[in-house]
């Protein structure tokens, strides 16, 4: 999955129009104009695409968890560069406040098994031997579960 394929999932999946988008951005302290996260969001056969940094990915999900669950006291987060679909998902897991058993729950919504101890492995320290690294389809897999969440809590 590219950084722009994940932007566009998140942004649908929250419903969040370009002003939002900036507005997020903003919650970090990150000036972003309305034609660059337009561009972002354009397909890649669009001339006027442009890729999205993983620094700037993840200064958008650190936007998102302030946006989600507030500020906290502290130092801001610093944006990673470069990013892994491990440290992805873990963003999207605070933002959202979810635990494990939510996460499995979110999986199955689209009827794709993980265990426990396979989920806990994409959150260990990549030093750790247990630690596995998130494939792109576990995290694909992960954001259309979500979509599925969002979208049934909207309709119900």
């Amino acid at each position: 999955m590219t950084n722009n394929d994940i932007l566009r999932r998140i942004r649908y999946m929250f419903n969040f129009s370009d002003l939002k988008m900036i507005a997020v951005f903003k919650l970090v302290d990150y000036d972003v104009q309305i034609e660059e996260v337009c561009d972002w969001l354009r397909r890649e056969d669009d001339p006027l695409f442009a890729e999205i940094t993983d620094k700037q990915l993840a200064t958008f999900l650190n936007g998102l968890i302030i946006e989600k669950r507030g500020k906290r006291e502290g130092p801001p987060a610093v944006a990673e560069d470069p990013l892994s679909n491990n440290m992805i998902l873990r963003k999207l897991k605070i933002a959202l406040e979810l635990k494990s058993e939510d996460m499995l729950e979110v999986f199955a919504l689209i009827d794709k098994k993980i265990s426990k101890h396979e989920l806990s492995a994409f959150f260990r320290n990549p030093n750790n031997k247990s630690y596995e690294l998130c494939m792109d389809q576990y995290l694909k897999y992960f954001l259309n579960g979500l979509q599925v969440k969002f979208k049934r809590e909207l309709e119900g």
